[in-house]
């Protein structure tokens, strides 16, 4: 059976699981949420689940991971015991602010919602859309359009809570948050959450978001999120992958930048069975400056793809991107990056950069950096590099009494350093070097401090 046959069954499958369950979809849901998941629900019928045969997944085959058995759950999964008995955060000395999403569920003892001293509101997107109707249809479903993506168009129709953020004008959000997301069941399971960060102006934020699975079942998480950085406001947002070979996770970013903001991505994969990774950047106004970095460790069969669109639709804007990836076995990876420059955007400085190691001659790497610019007035750059290591740096470090096995860590920690230490957060950064260090020992092949046996 063919590809496209084989998507075409999986999307009817999605399309007939909807209608078998519109009143549990409906339920948890606001009836502005309910409306687009109609009108997605139309797009994902045109679109269907990008194919090979989409140039943006070109080298990213969907079909296997989409074609397995997953169960689904239209409510909140029954807890009956604390999750901090079988889980520990990778970063326990990390001062921060903490929520959990479990299976795509908003989970707190504290009710649905928190709102601060401040006004800053942290809980759940269902309440968030039943509670806060207005400031919620202002953004939601507005960066990420279902009628351009099939993923955005699945997630919007299925989507029930997430995490939604508000932090209102001039109020700063002293401490970061940290997102756990877990997945946790006695089946395989497909998981769509939607999450909403909404930043006014002269606000600022720091969120890390942590991705873990805790059962060895099949998971497919398809997540999106949507960020607005209103004029002047500074966030940076920090993801660590680190989930097992079961576990399929496509994570779409979109970002909207408002006059002078400042906004900072930095994700860092550490595992994953196939991770597909779209971060879109839209700076609507003058003055904005744009930061989007990546790091992805690779082995085994394991596929990881990072697709990027930084687009500068006004003048004055700064954009920089920078991805590096270490492949081994017989890994596969995938860069596909676009800086978008359009006609009104003179004096635009953009960057972009992706680097490669390869360990073996089995590893494959397919990187694709663009440019495509309107204006005329703009500094510019792309580039991509695909190589091993530099026989030469690690003649010189065995030459300085360095074994080979501990030269070659060294040479590849090196490597990874420069993206490490974009990360603010000093404790997180250290902590992340210390989970790096391990992925490159080979140490690291499960959720670390996780009780689970995960493959």
């Amino acid at each position: 059976m063919s590809l496209i046959v084989e998507l075409i069954d999986t999307k009817k499958e999605l399309i007939d699981k909807f209608h078998q369950n519109i009143d549990e979809l409906e339920a948890s849901s606001s009836g502005f949420m309910n409306e687009l998941r109609h009108k997605a629900l139309e797009h994902f019928k045109t679109l269907g689940i990008p194919s090979t045969k989409d140039e943006d997944y070109r080298y990213t085959n969907l079909e296997p991971w989409f074609k397995k058995e997953y169960s689904y759950r239209f409510a909140p999964k029954l807890i009956t015991f604390a999750i901090s008995d079988i889980f520990n955060c990778d970063i326990p000395e990390l001062n921060t602010n903490t929520i959990i999403l479990l299976n795509g569920w908003y989970i707190s003892e504290n009710g649905p919602m928190t709102v601060l001293a401040n006004g800053i509101k942290i809980g759940s997107l269902s309440h968030a859309a039943k509670t806060y109707p207005e400031l919620v249809e202002k953004h939601y479903g507005r960066y990420a359009i279902s009628e351009k993506d099939g993923l955005v168009a699945l997630n919007t129709a299925y989507a029930q809570d997430g995490i939604f953020i508000h932090v209102p004008k001039n109020v700063v959000l002293e401490q970061p948050l940290q997102i756990i997301n877990m997945l946790l069941d006695d089946e395989s399971l497909m998981v769509q959450h939607r999450n909403l960060f909404i930043f006014e102006e002269n606000s600022q934020a720091n969120i890390i978001v942590c991705d873990h699975t805790l059962s060895e079942y099949d998971f497919l998480t398809n997540s999106v999120t949507e960020v607005f950085a209103g004029n002047n406001a500074h966030f940076d947002l920090t993801k660590m992958q680190n989930e097992h070979n079961n576990a399929t996770q496509l994570s779409a970013t979109y970002v909207h930048q408002k006059k002078d903001s400042h906004v900072t991505t930095n994700t860092i994969t550490l595992h994953g069975g196939m991770i597909r990774n779209n971060v879109q950047v839209v700076m609507d106004d003058e003055g904005c400056e744009n930061q989007t970095f990546g790091m992805y460790f690779i082995d085994r069969k394991q596929h990881v793809s990072n697709h990027t669109i930084v687009e500068h639709a006004k003048p004055n804007c700064y954009s920089n991107q920078k991805f590096k990836g270490v492949l081994d076995d017989e890994g596969t990876g995938a860069f596909n990056g676009k800086i978008l420059v359009a006609e009104d955007a003179q004096n635009t400085r953009a960057y972009q950069t992706n680097n490669n190691i390869l360990l073996t001659d089995t590893a494959t790497m397919n990187t694709k950096p663009q440019l495509e610019i309107y204006a005329d007035d703009v500094k510019c750059s792309h580039g991509a590099t695909v190589g091993q290591l530099d026989e030469n740096a690690l003649f010189y470090l065995r030459s300085r009494g360095i074994d080979e096995s501990e030269a070659r860590l060294l040479l590849m920690y090196a490597f990874a350093d420069e993206i490490i230490n974009e990360i603010r957060v000093p404790v997180l950064r250290e902590r992340i070097e210390n989970l790096v260090d391990k992925r490159l020992r080979g140490e690291l092949s499960r959720c670390n401090n996780c009780d689970m046996n995960c493959c």
